[in-house]
Parts: structure tokens; sequence; C-alpha cells
């Protein structure tokens, strides 16, 4: 299946589950991922991260992600994850990104809607889907600190929605990136009522080390993208050190192919919690076609 656009891929079901959203930056994680949906018949969003594009590249990882897609009948949207200039974002639409994030949290609240319309404009006249984030997400981003947490604005959000246009929306519910310092406290109440007043799918950046019965609520609130990204590399991490300390061997397969192994057992598992474990094969193509977005 060619790749699909963030849009496309929800306006595609009829029934409520996260979508899992894997940062992905060598072949090794984007195969452990996608063995992880092959195994879970699940839909997923494959995503680089901008800070670490530097390392591997738009282009590279756009080709591993698009043959990736072509070579599955499942779902898969390919995603630029937290971009803050719209250089970045137009090479990322050149080499085939479906979908981009536009990061415009960090600016004041007209400057950061003049910058995602005009993303919007730029992207949508592509087909491509377009994420925007209200309110500031805390901890690290691939080699970005974020300090300040400004969590989203209910109405605001509302308001940001509609006088942008963006496809998805990011928000801030005391959720951070990276490991949290102390048990993740979220903020339930605040979501609802975000979902109550925004139409477009909600997304939960610094998925990692939340909880399962946490996940699962908000989930059941209105969260359609969930990310993860430390998580991941951590199993990556972890299984690749246990591994060079069991062998001397210099082969790919007896070093990496355990490092791959660990990122799809733990992508499996965020399948299946997130709900979208056997949704895979019950993806229909909305009735209009890439046009809408224009």
């Amino acid at each position: 299946m060619a790749l699909l656009s963030l849009k496309e891929l929800y306006n595609g079901y009829d029934t409520h589950f996260a979508v899992a959203a894997f940062n992905v930056h060598n072949l090794e994680y984007a195969q452990g991922v996608m063995m992880a949906a092959e195994a879970e018949n699940a839909p997923v969003i494959l995503m680089v991260g901008a800070g670490m594009s530097k390392y591997c590249g738009l282009g590279w990882m756009a080709a591993v992600c698009k043959y990736a897609a072509e070579d599955t009948h499942l779902p898969v949207v390919l995603h630029l994850d937290h971009a803050k200039d719209l250089e970045l974002i137009v090479r990322a639409i050149q080499a085939g990104f479906t979908s981009v994030m536009f990061d415009g949290s960090h600016l004041p609240y007209e400057e950061n809607v003049a910058q995602t319309r005009r993303v919007v404009e730029i992207a949508h006249a592509a087909a491509v889907s377009v994420e925007g984030e209200l309110g500031a997400i805390a901890g690290v981003e691939d080699d970005l600190q974020v300090s300040k947490d400004l969590l989203t604005d209910p109405a605001q959000a509302e308001a940001f929605v509609r006088e942008t246009g963006v496809d998805a929306l990011a928000v801030s519910i005391g959720n951070r990136h990276g490991l949290y310092q102390q048990p993740a406290d979220l903020d339930f109440q605040r979501l609802a009522a975000i979902k109550g007043r925004v139409e477009v799918p909600l997304v939960l950046h610094g998925g990692s080390d939340i909880p399962d019965a946490h996940v699962r609520r908000a989930v059941a609130l209105g969260i359609w993208k969930y990310n993860v990204a430390t998580d991941l590399k951590i199993a990556f991490t972890n299984a690749l050190r246990a591994r060079l300390g069991e062998t001397d061997s210099c082969e790919p397969p007896a070093t990496l192919g355990a490092a791959r192994e660990a990122v799809k057992e733990l992508a499996r598992k965020k399948m299946q919690l997130l709900g979208c474990s056997g949704q895979g094969g019950r993806w229909k193509a909305p009735a209009q076609n890439r046009e809408v977005l224009r």
C-alpha cells in the first residue's frame, strides 16, 4: 500500500482507538516497528524527528519508510515530528513525507497561528497533513530541551484549530518528553474538555513511561495518535548492550538483530495497549480522494 496522509488514515476508520506513532532512526528501528505492525495487524505511523533528521537524513528515512509501506497491506503514514522551521518542512514534503508537524508552541499565540496556517497552506497543496501544537510539552525531544510546561487551554484549542486548519492537534495535559522524573500526572478533565471542543484527532506526545491505566484512559477520552520515542530507544539500546556483552561476532544479524527484535516486541505491546492491534485490515479508503486536503 502506498503511504497515506494522517487525515486519510483517520478518515478510513469509523471506530475509535489510538494509532501508535513511533520515532524511527535507522533501518533496524523501521524494520522492528513494521515487523510489529505485521504481527499485530495494526496501522502504524513512522516518525522522523526534526532533530534526529540531521543524523539519519530525511531522504534516507523517506526511502526506507516508503518501501516499508509499499511492502505491506497495512496503512502506514510517514510523519515529520517537531519541525520548527518551514525550510525543513518543505524538504520533508519534497522527500515524500505524507504528514508534518509544525511545532509553534514556543511562539506567542498569534504568531503560532500565523505560521501554522502558512504550513497548512503549503502542505495541503501537496496533499500532506499537518499536526499543530498548542501548549508546551516539557522534557527532551531528540536533542532539544523544553523546560516550559504550559497546559493547553480548551477554548484556545478550539480557536486554534479553526484559525489554522490543522488536521491534528498535539496537546499538553501534563505529558512530557523522555522519562518522567515523578509519576505521570495527566489532566484528564482538561483532555475531556479539549475533546469536547475540537473535532480533529488529538495527539499525545511524551507517550513513554506512562502507566498503562493512564494510557487507556487517555485513549478513551479522545487521544488518537500516541507518540512513542524514549521507550523504543531504551529497548533498542539495552538489547544491543546485552548482545554485545554476549558475543564476539561483528555480524549485524548477531548484534543489531537483537536490538531490532527488542523494538518489535516493545512496539507490539504498545499497539496492544492502544487498541490498534487487529485494525490494519479494517481501514477503508475515504470516499473523498486526496484533493480533500487542498
